[in-house]
């Protein structure tokens, strides 16, 4: 070996262990919890050749860059939300009219809880799809379009169509979605998409000098407004295995709302912010209300990710679990809870509050799946009732609380969706929607097999090394 070539080498050995070094002492300070700080810390300082690029990619919790892009157009998007104020204040109910838990949501999410409103449950892919394109069919000015996956299949060029025969006739469409999400999509859908005139770009988490290495950030959201006056969002995303066509996962199990009236404006903001962040334009929009006659649901938008101040995620869910006084029923694919989520189921089930969670059982991923055995396990002994959908995959993000409270939207319960991702989910206060949310919860509880937390214990050892290790896995899950 030639001495320069020692010397090559010797220079990149101590690049990583003065990086190592650097990275530990910036873990110890920004790590989110003692335990990831001290693993951080002390993986970086004894294995900085694998630990320094797996910490540039997995060890940042923040998302950076994003109030900047906002900061550099201040002034024009105060006055535009002061606009967009005067328009919503009409329809708005004052925190100290709303719920018990209205004051905090509003303070976490920025947004108020509107009347008005029209809000439509969609039950799997078939009703939600056939809703949305006939929403697309009737755009008269614009489309936004936002989907975390987007497959070149038949329902992938059902929608690719049905959005280019608008842009031809007109109507103003934009199209984001997610590189991770849909990595699998081939270049040539998204060529035919901007041929046709459609404004299309993926989310792009990694833009700016200090944000390469923001690869472990998604956007997660599934929304789409048509005119600011119709809206959806939920669990779906484009691809036909959400219509139940995939024979290792049929029945698909999924949920969206549709939705009209001044809450379709508070979706419109999060899409559009969203937009600004890839593409640094802010298209013109809608933005007067339109009440629906003889329609008057509560409802409100709430947007988490990781670039707020706070953990607004599992916030969200912690105040909604708290304020439950008779139930709470919980559907999501993946159960992999916060402490600070787990406490409140736990309180919620001391307070004598009916809980139920229903889960897959059929998994598209086995870790996560092995993983919420874990919590479950830890929940034992509470009168909590756990459930494993059995005929399909059930990948719906739903919740009930009492008789009033609904949520449909995109969080799994987890921490990638309560920490890395960018979500999104609809808050509806309503008796004759929490009804029906009642009688989807029903149907499903019917198709399911009850998982007893007692008899878990009964499994093999080798199960349990598996939930344990997955369990290890919890925080990036």
């Amino acid at each position: 070996m030639t001495p320069r070539r020692k010397r090559m080498i010797a220079a990149i050995v101590a690049a990583f262990y003065i990086s190592g070094i650097v990275f530990a002492v910036e873990a110890a300070m920004k790590v989110r919890t003692a335990q990831g700080a001290v693993a951080w810390s002390v993986s970086l300082v004894s294995f900085p050749f694998v630990a320094v690029p797996a910490y540039l990619v997995l060890g940042r919790s923040k998302f950076e860059g994003m109030s900047d892009a906002f900061e550099s157009r201040r002034d024009e998007f105060e006055r535009l939300l002061a606009d967009i104020q005067s328009e919503l204040d009409p329809w708005e109910i004052p925190p100290g009219e709303g719920p018990s838990w209205h004051a905090a949501m509003t303070r976490l999410s920025g947004m108020q809880l509107t009347r008005g409103n029209r809000v439509d449950l969609l039950i799997n892919g078939d009703a939600t799809f056939d809703s949305i394109l006939a929403g697309v069919a009737k755009a008269e000015q614009y489309i936004l379009f936002q989907f975390y996956m987007f497959h070149d299949d038949g329902l992938g060029r059902r929608v690719k169509d049905a959005l280019i025969e608008r842009a031809q006739a007109g109507v103003r469409v934009y199209v984001l979605y997610d590189e991770v999400g849909s990595s699998g999509l081939p270049a040539k859908y998204t060529e035919e998409l901007r041929a046709a005139g459609i404004e299309t770009s993926s989310f792009k988490p990694t833009q700016g000098a200090h944000n390469r290495f923001q690869l472990n950030f998604r956007n997660h959201r599934k929304m789409v407004v048509v005119d600011g006056k119709v809206g959806w969002v939920g669990g779906h995303n484009v691809g036909d295995e959400y219509l139940g066509l995939d024979p290792d996962f049929t029945p698909w199990r999924d949920t969206h709302v549709r939705l009209e009236g001044p809450v379709v404006l508070q979706l419109q903001m999060i899409t559009l912010g969203d937009w600004y962040w890839a593409t640094r334009q802010f298209p013109e929009v809608n933005w007067s209300p339109e009440v629906v006659e003889g329609h008057d649901r509560k409802a409100l938008i709430f947007p988490f990710g990781p670039a707020d101040d706070f953990e607004t995620a599992s916030l969200f869910f912690v105040t909604a679990l708290n304020t439950a006084k008779k139930r709470i029923w919980l559907s999501a694919p993946y159960f992999v809870p916060d402490p600070a989520v787990m406490k409140a189921l736990q309180l919620a089930a001391l307070r004598g509050v009916d809980v139920r969670i229903i889960t897959t059982g059929k998994p598209d991923s086995l870790p996560v799946y092995l993983a919420a055995f874990h919590y479950i396990e830890q929940l034992r002994g509470l009168g909590i009732k756990f459930y494993e959908y059995k005929p399909g995959f059930l990948h719906e993000k739903v919740l009930l609380v009492d008789d009033e409270l609904s949520t449909v939207g995109t969080p799994n319960f987890d921490n990638r969706s309560f920490r890395l991702n960018f979500e999104v989910t609809s808050v509806i206060v309503d008796r004759e929607f929490a009804q029906e949310m009642e009688a989807m919860f029903e149907a499903d509880f019917a198709h399911a097999e009850i998982i007893d937390p007692e008899r878990l214990k009964d499994r093999p050892l080798w199960w349990w090394v598996g939930v344990k290790l997955s369990r290890l896995a919890a925080p990036v899950l």
